[in-house]
């Protein structure tokens, strides 16, 4: 029961990523692309934006299939404690910890999660090099 739990938790963390990455990068789901996302980077003082956003985009699409696919989980879980750490430092901190004022208590779980995850292992359910 315990592989399915952790197979459960690494789906929902990734597809959260691949998410946020594909909006990032491609556009989807809402999202602005590289230019768009790159301009909003600019606005909140991230420079250069679209290097930015691009950086942000890769990490967020590669460490959402690194869980998925339960592969080198301390590097994604490395790769999404940058991002959410960036995210609350220019975006979140200054709202508080309520996720409903745009705080960053949703920062905080995907960060304690990811690395929970990595810490415990992939589990048996994941490719084993």
């Amino acid at each position: 029961m315990e592989d399915a739990g952790l197979l459960l938790i690494r789906i929902m963390i990734g597809v959260v990523f691949l998410f946020y990455g594909s909006q990032k990068l491609f556009g989807w789901f809402g999202g602005y692309g590289i230019k768009g996302t790159g301009q909003w980077f600019e606005s909140i003082g991230v420079k250069p934006g679209n290097a930015a956003a691009a950086l942000s985009g890769l990490g967020e699409l590669a460490s959402g299939i690194l869980f998925i696919l339960g592969v080198f989980l301390p590097l994604g879980a490395a790769i999404i404690t940058i991002i959410m750490l960036g995210a609350i430092v220019k975006v979140h901190g200054a709202k508080g910890f309520a996720n409903g004022a745009g705080g960053f208590e949703y920062n905080l779980v995907l960060i304690a999660v990811s690395i929970g995850v990595a810490l415990i292992g992939s589990g048996a359910y994941a490719l084993h090099f």
